[in-house]
């Protein structure tokens, strides 16, 4: 069964009333990369750019914000 990481930013920002460009203005991690990140279009995750979204929101369990779930679920 294939898997896909998902990254669960948009509804962090959500519940936080905050835009991609103010996260990236406040964690230093780029825009184009945030958005990558809600709209689950990148390939490659860089773990420093997850580590300082997670020190901001206050995570400190990385499940937090990435699953990996089936792609047959996904298309539910």
């Amino acid at each position: 069964m294939d898997k896909k990481v998902i990254v669960k930013l948009q509804s962090l920002l959500q519940e936080h009333n905050m835009s991609s460009r103010e996260l990236s203005r406040l964690t230093d991690v780029p825009r184009s990369t945030i958005r990558k990140l809600i709209r689950q279009e990148i390939q490659n995750i860089h773990l420093n750019h997850i580590s300082r979204i997670c020190a901001f929101f206050g995570i400190n369990d990385i499940r937090e914000i990435i699953d990996l779930v089936d792609i047959s679920t996904e298309s539910l």
